[in-house]
């Protein structure tokens, strides 16, 4: 099925010499088709024919990316034969436990890209019956975490090396028509390209010159360069000169990359949940406020219980609602 063999319950093991949990999961998620397709799965969609007409995808692609996902465990692809044989993509454990991501991207671009406001409708809490924006809390004190307050170190599975993401699937063509409601735009600036997601990783570490990310991430440097200038065009990083050494300007995070922490430590979470490396961990991350190594989760800004995937509703432009998973009415925009 994949490199390795594959574990019980959609779990793959991975090759100590190849690419890490990390690497995999970012490299699979970093196609704009992929993220539509778990997005519209999620809404309740199974069949093809459903796909087909909401998205403006060739039945090429659509084939290959749920193929790609059948394959990577995310789908089981059901038969039935009542009446006409036809095929069914129902989201298993593994694409079920994508829905933190997915959540942590609606709230980053609904903060973070004022135009796509209209394409992220609110997402209401079942709980407590109010609208929400889920905060990113730490497991062990339950406080709210930025990522300045998180200390990560590569784990034995980790390393620069096996940590830049596959490229598992070519990104569309940005000639062509953008997916209507689409609220990956600036996600898929960070995820859209291998060598993007391997920068704004190693931002997080602590990278900030140019010879630094050239060397550690191997980068072709034109291409490391024309992904920096993208990230800084984009408000996710900025180039700065300092006193000290006018002549090699520094790239950070702004606030706006910052708080791209949670995608990418849920993405991490997910992953090595389902890609199982002998070695161990990718990185290995503590709270730096309760000493605890770090393990996040979201939780509802509004009653602060821990959001769970059964208790999301989404409330479309009509002002209708719709429960996210398997009762969800199809149609409702999300």
């Amino acid at each position: 099925m994949v490199d390795g063999g594959s574990l019980h319950e959609g779990r793959t093991r991975l090759d100590a010499e190849g690419s890490n949990a990390l690497a995999r999961a970012m490299g699979l998620l970093s196609d704009e088709w992929t993220l539509m397709l778990l997005r519209h799965a999620h809404r309740g969609f199974t069949r093809y024919s459903e796909f087909q007409a909401e998205l403006p995808i060739s039945n090429s692609v659509l084939s290959a990316r749920l193929d790609l996902l059948v394959n990577e465990s995310l789908f089981d692809k059901q038969i039935h034969h009542s009446g006409r044989l036809r095929s069914e993509y129902v989201l298993t454990p593994k694409g079920l436990g994508i829905w933190p991501i997915l959540v942590a991207i609606w709230k980053w671009e609904r903060t973070w890209v004022p135009g796509y406001v209209f394409a992220t409708p609110a997402l209401r809490h079942a709980v407590c019956g109010k609208e929400f924006i889920p905060h990113f809390c730490c497991v062990s004190c339950g406080d709210q975490v930025t990522a300045q307050e998180i200390s990560a170190q590569f784990g034995p599975a980790g390393g620069w090396a096996r940590s830049v993401p596959e490229a598992r699937t070519r990104r569309r063509s940005q000639s062509r028509r953008q997916v209507e409601n689409s609220y990956f735009a600036d996600t898929l600036t960070i995820w859209g390209n291998r060598w993007a997601s391997a920068v704004v990783g190693a931002a997080f570490m602590g990278i900030v010159r140019f010879t630094d990310f050239r060397d550690l991430l191997g980068a072709p440097p034109g291409l490391l360069m024309q992904r920096l200038v993208v990230l800084c065009e984009r408000g996710i990083m900025e180039r700065v000169e300092t006193q000290e050494h006018p002549a090699r300007p520094e790239y950070r995070l702004t606030a706006k990359g910052l708080d791209f922490f949670s995608v990418i430590h849920l993405t991490l979470q997910w992953a090595e949940e389902w890609y199982i490396d002998p070695l161990g961990a990718v990185l290995s991350t503590q709270h730096t406020t309760c000493g605890n190594p770090f393990v996040g989760r979201l939780v509802c800004d509004q009653c602060h219980a821990p959001l769970e995937h059964a208790d999301l509703i989404l409330q479309s432009r009509e002002k209708k609602f719709a429960p996210i998973g398997a009762e969800q009415q199809i149609g409702q925009p999300w």
